[in-house]
């Protein structure tokens, strides 16, 4: 597994805590994989045939 660092609000952060601390994941990072397994799951669901260097995902 590789590291990454990223930035986030700061009200995101809480509430990834929050379901750390009601037991929905077991810490952060797994939280935060998930969250990246379902954006990647749900993009291939919807576009198959979509180019993988086109998707358009929201830019902050």
């Amino acid at each position: 597994m590789e590291r990454v660092t990223l930035r986030i609000p700061k009200q995101q952060i809480d509430e990834v805590e929050e379901m750390v601390e009601t037991g929905q994941f077991p810490n952060r990072s797994e939280a935060i994989r998930s969250a990246v397994r379902e954006m990647l799951n749900e993009t291939e669901s919807t576009e198959p045939r979509r180019n993988k260097s086109e998707r358009n995902w929201a830019k902050v």
